[in-house]
């Protein structure tokens, strides 16, 4: 399933992702609070529906799952690694693994640090500055855990 970022009912998402109350938004866009409340539902069921997918799709067990912050916490069962699979209104829908890369011969190190530094962003989460993408993960992931 495709997720469309560009739908009215994504940008309800993302604005109570950032904590903006139902009201608040129904107010902002002078329209009612139950016509976001039923937005934010169907918003809600899509992001579920694309987060499981991607799950079977990767053979992750899922372990808990958050629709309103964008995640599914799981298992790899090929890996045998935690996983986390993750909303992002700039990247995607993303599955990172945890594991113990080597950055510095990685093709993909200044991708994986823009994707990192985004997604904190979005989430409005700060971590520390640093050229390993590992290192950065981890700090991010234990903090997406925590609120999760």
């Amino acid at each position: 399933m495709l997720l469309q970022t560009n739908e009215k009912q994504f940008a309800f998402w993302k604005m109570r992702r950032n904590g903006v109350p139902n009201i608040t938004i129904a107010h902002s866009l002078g329209i009612s609070r139950q016509a976001v409340s039923r937005a934010l539902q169907l918003m809600d069921g899509k992001i579920e529906s694309t987060l499981r997918e991607m799950a079977h799709a990767n053979q992750i067990e899922p372990e808990s799952i958050n629709t309103e912050r964008g995640v599914l916490l799981g298992r790899s069962i090929p890996f045998q690694a935690p996983a986390i699979i993750f909303v992002s209104e700039k990247h995607g829908i993303q599955v990172w693994y945890e594991h113990d890369g080597d950055c510095g011969s990685c093709t993909r190190y200044t991708g994986c640090i823009e994707l990192l530094w985004d997604y904190a962003t979005e989430l409005g989460i700060k971590i520390e500055k640093t050229a390993d993408p590992t290192k950065m993960a981890e700090e991010l992931f234990a903090k997406v855990k925590a609120i999760v």
